[in-house]
């Protein structure tokens, strides 16, 4: 097994996959994008037309939180064991067997991070057309994903200069949002006191399938993990930026989806996608719906930039490892992968031009959900075969933290195969095809660059 030190030997090889100029406050802005797209926008109007009870509602959102910190400090230990860019690819590769790696790397090279960030480009297109009527969606969304893919392809520090920015103005609309709401939103008959009815809420079916969608939400804490190689004291700042995201996030769900409610009428917001636009016309008037679609599109720009940072590390970091990839871990003198950057550019304008990304986001849904659960299941697997393995960060609350993570996971993906069996098959049958690719890369012939990364790797 791989450690640290040995970890530091391969980046003097490969110092291309090492240009440690990320901060922490960049980590942290990272994960936080990437955590808070559409979901959190969309998702209430479902969740209260089964469950009646502001109560209940916030509690699904605390729940969820819960569970996604208990991942986040599970990955810690991890990303701080083993800290170099890739993500799952990186640790299931070193916890279990390097093909196992190979096809988490490879779902994500391929689809995981290209399908959302089509969906949020999509998405993008959707609601500027409601700040600018006539615009067309899937114009918009391409213009987006490519001003955005250049500005990563200038450099890491403006990338990192775009990504603090883009956060900070969404954190900001989104703090307004949750000020205004309070100061001027007319009060809604709710109380978010918990009554006899709630527990019998929370044991529901409806709580339960909520929850899965809640989490779909909270996807994104572990952002920081695929750019580890760039982050500076990864040992000490992965830790950090992954748990700070995860709680700011966590408050500002539980806040905005307080403000919702405080604000709004049940009824209104039962069984509508668009629950955020509602609730801005009952907050701002007629005008809200602008406002509030305004501030969407801010907030999506800077959930593609993450999205579309981190997905190419994965792919350049395979490069580093398997002489198939090569040509796709070439960085230029800022250390960037131009080839990966354009490569998941190609995939996600061909998604957005076929309109295939939502099909294709249902379809890998269950192979991203194993992937995490493999990781989180990995931090109980090292200590139990590598006890000495060096840990400057040890998970919070083991071994209970781990295993409220893997409960949770181990429910998603079980309502994942019940509900959506074919896209849950076929979507492993897409990581599966992996193990070709895997196979014939062990067979091409290792060269000296190849030689060094095996013998310190």
């Amino acid at each position: 097994m791989t450690t640290a030190a040995s970890i530091s030997a391969t980046s003097s090889v490969n110092p291309g996959l090492d240009v440690r100029t990320v901060s922490t406050m960049t980590a942290t802005a990272l994960a936080v994008a990437d955590m808070i797209g559409i979901g959190v926008f969309t998702s209430l109007g479902f969740q209260v037309a089964s469950i009646p009870s502001p109560f209940t509602v916030l509690m699904l959102w605390i729940v969820g939180g819960i569970a996604a910190l208990c991942g986040a400090l599970a990955y810690a230990e991890l990303a701080a064991a083993f800290p170099r860019s890739g993500g799952e690819y990186n640790f299931l590769s070193r916890i279990y067997h390097p093909a196992v790696g190979f096809l988490a790397g490879w779902i994500s090279a391929t689809l995981g991070f290209s399908a959302p960030i089509a969906l949020a480009a999509m998405a993008f297109g959707e609601y500027f057309k409601g700040v600018v009527p006539g615009a067309s969606p899937l114009l918009l969304g391409l213009v987006v994903v490519w001003c955005v893919t250049a500005i990563h392809l200038s450099g890491i520090k403006h990338s990192s200069k775009f990504q603090n920015i883009s956060t900070l103005i969404k954190g900001a609309l989104i703090l307004a949002l949750i000020i205004a709401g309070i100061a001027y939103g007319v009060p809604e008959p709710v109380s978010f006191v918990p009554t006899s009815v709630d527990m019998s809420y929370i044991a529901s079916a409806p709580f339960a399938v909520s929850l899965v969608f809640v989490m779909y939400a909270y996807s994104g804490w572990n952002a920081a993990t695929y750019i580890a190689g760039e982050i500076r004291e990864p040992a000490v700042s992965l830790p950090r930026s992954i748990i700070a995201a995860t709680l700011i996030v966590i408050s500002c769900y539980v806040a905005l989806n307080a403000v919702f409610l405080y604000t709004t009428p049940i009824s209104a917001m039962a069984g509508q996608l668009d629950v955020a636009m509602v609730a801005g016309k009952h907050i701002f008037g007629e005008v809200g719906g602008t406002i509030v679609g305004a501030l969407i599109c801010i907030g999506l720009v800077s959930s593609i930039s993450a999205m579309a940072w981190i997905g190419p590390r994965v792919t350049m970091a395979m490069g580093k490892d398997h002489a198939v990839f090569r040509a796709l871990s070439v960085t230029n003198k800022n250390g960037v992968p131009t080839a990966a950057i354009l490569l998941q550019l190609i995939i996600v304008s061909l998604l957005l031009t076929t309109q295939s990304f939502e099909a294709v986001l249902d379809t890998i849904q269950f192979s991203l959900t194993l992937c995490s659960f493999l990781a989180v299941l990995g931090v109980i697997v090292l200590r139990w075969k590598e006890p000495n393995l060096p840990r400057p960060y040890r998970t919070w609350g083991y071994p209970l933290t781990p295993f409220v993570f893997l409960g949770v996971t181990a429910f998603m993906m079980y309502h994942l195969i019940v509900e959506r069996p074919l896209q849950s098959l076929a979507g492993l049958a897409i990581m599966l095809t992996g193990l070709a690719v895997y196979a014939y890369s062990q067979r091409r012939p290792i060269d000296g660059k190849d030689l060094n990364r095996t013998q310190h790797g």
